[in-house]
């Protein structure tokens, strides 16, 4: 089964705040195309997500596919509430780096 990074099929990868204490995970697909490889993969699960942060799945508060959009959202439970001691990045724009080494399976790419 080849294997596609999500480089090349997302337009944007993101992170911010959905409120002080959730995260957003955004990945917006560049076309529909690309978008049904992603969700045909299966691999857009909490579970993913959960080990992608380093977190329990039960902080991975959904997963869910936009096909209007081509995007995929995932939100969690920030460690750390915004604005408090000890958090980095106030705005959770600067989370979306693991994101970054995801590897869709394919086993049809030309659709």
């Amino acid at each position: 089964m080849k294997k596609i990074k999500i480089t090349e099929l997302a337009e944007v990868i993101r992170s911010k705040n959905s409120g002080p204490l959730e995260l957003t995970l955004d990945l917006i697909f560049k076309d529909s195309r690309a978008f049904e490889l992603a969700r045909r993969s299966g691999i857009f699960t909490k579970e993913l997500f959960a080990g992608l942060y380093n977190v329990n799945p039960q902080d991975v508060l959904g997963v869910v596919e936009y096909e209007q959009a081509n995007a995929i959202k995932a939100t969690l439970v920030r460690p750390v509430v915004s604005g408090d001691p000890g958090d980095t990045d106030i705005y959770g724009a600067q989370q979306h780096a693991p994101l970054l080494n995801i590897e869709v399976p394919v086993e049809d790419p030309g659709l």
